[in-house]
């Protein structure tokens, strides 16, 4: 998920004659900011989101996933959460890498409270250090509404 990837989103969506309803995904992750950016799209177009058997959604993907109005991850799917990090200057003044840091985490639990996620499941990627990787059990993805299909 790139930098604009969000804006592409809609360029793409726009482009379509027929319309997909489930938008499957697989994805290491990337910007936040344009993973929630699409998960409000996918939400607005009523559409509903998969991790297929075989795929991961990791980092800020499952934010993506979130968005879907049903939401699916197969038996093999996997979906993990890790803290988020931005690609700055060493130079910035701690304050302001500290607040920009705190506003997106604000951001992060609006959205998903907006999307009918517990927003508790941020715990997970707050504790995670950027290097790892925490991955969601079956049950956790119940627990926190990350799944709205338990037959998967």
């Amino acid at each position: 998920i790139q930098e604009g990837d969000a804006v592409r989103f809609l360029a793409y969506w726009d482009s379509l004659k027929v319309k997909p309803e489930i938008v499957a995904l697989h994805s290491q992750g990337g910007s936040v900011y344009d993973a929630l950016e699409i998960g409000r799209s996918v939400r607005n177009q009523g559409l509903n989101t998969l991790i297929p058997n075989g795929a991961i959604c990791m980092s800020a993907c499952p934010y993506i996933l979130a968005g879907g109005v049903g939401r699916t991850v197969a038996e093999e799917g996997i979906v993990g959460l890790h803290q988020h990090y931005f690609d700055t200057p060493r130079y910035l003044p701690a304050y302001w890498a500290v607040e920009t840091i705190q506003y997106g985490q604000g951001e992060t639990l609006s959205y998903l409270s907006e999307m009918g996620i517990d927003p508790t499941l941020l715990v997970f990627a707050l504790q995670t250090p950027p290097d790892e990787i925490y991955i969601l059990v079956r049950e956790e993805l119940e627990k926190f509404n990350l799944v709205t299909d338990q037959s998967s």
